[in-house]
């Protein structure tokens, strides 16, 4: 597949006939500067494929993106200083590989709105059209799996340590792009365990 063709598809449909394990995911993590949409930028982008039940370490992505804005406070929590990574390829550069390894695959990120919002005020900087891969949100299928109880309090928002707490999953490389890429990646498939556990379901039935 040539870099942009996964644009011309209409909505990246797919068939509904397909089940959750064929299909090709790619789990994506970024950590940037800080929350600003508009004036901050993407520091290091990381992200794996997860098809088949299976994460592939082997197939996976992580780069290390030139910027010239820098927040010295936000390094106490990402790890990333300014010269960290002498050789990092510049925005677009690292916007065009991540596209040809992310390819029409479907999306999933702990609060995907933030991660993909900012890869996309990324892609708008470099006159390049916003991703239309279809996207899941761990923080959102969580809640799913969770009994409806007049006795039971749900937060609002579940963080990714949360999850990582609730299935027992290793925080080691907590707040590196591509460990919380991996700690998602687990996230996902311990959500959709515990959803089959009340019911079959496909790719479409968890998109709703």
């Amino acid at each position: 597949m040539s870099l942009f063709n996964f644009w011309k598809k209409e909505d990246n449909l797919f068939d509904e006939n397909i089940s959750i394990e064929e299909t090709r995911f790619v789990v994506l993590d970024t950590e940037t500067t800080g929350f600003d949409y508009d004036n901050d930028r993407i520091l290091c982008i990381g992200a794996l494929v997860l098809q088949n039940n299976m994460i592939s370490i082997q197939d996976s992505f992580e780069v290390y993106i030139q910027q010239d804005h820098y927040d010295k406070s936000t390094a106490q929590i990402h790890g990333i200083l300014k010269d960290f990574v002498l050789k990092r390829p510049n925005e677009l550069e690292a916007l065009q590989q991540f596209l040809t390894f992310l390819g029409d695959s479907i999306i999933i990120a702990h609060h995907t709105i933030f991660d993909i919002t900012m890869i996309n005020k990324a892609l708008e900087r470099n006159d390049l059209p916003a991703l239309t891969n279809k996207t899941l949100d761990t923080a959102h299928l969580y809640k799913k799996t969770l009994i409806k109880s007049h006795l039971f309090e749900r937060k609002d928002h579940y963080t990714l340590d949360d999850l990582a707490d609730k299935f027992d999953i290793s925080k080691k490389d907590r707040h590196t792009a591509l460990g919380d890429a991996y700690i998602t990646a687990i996230a996902f498939l311990k959500i959709v365990k515990k959803l089959k556990e009340k019911k079959e379901i496909n790719l479409n039935q968890i998109f709703k």
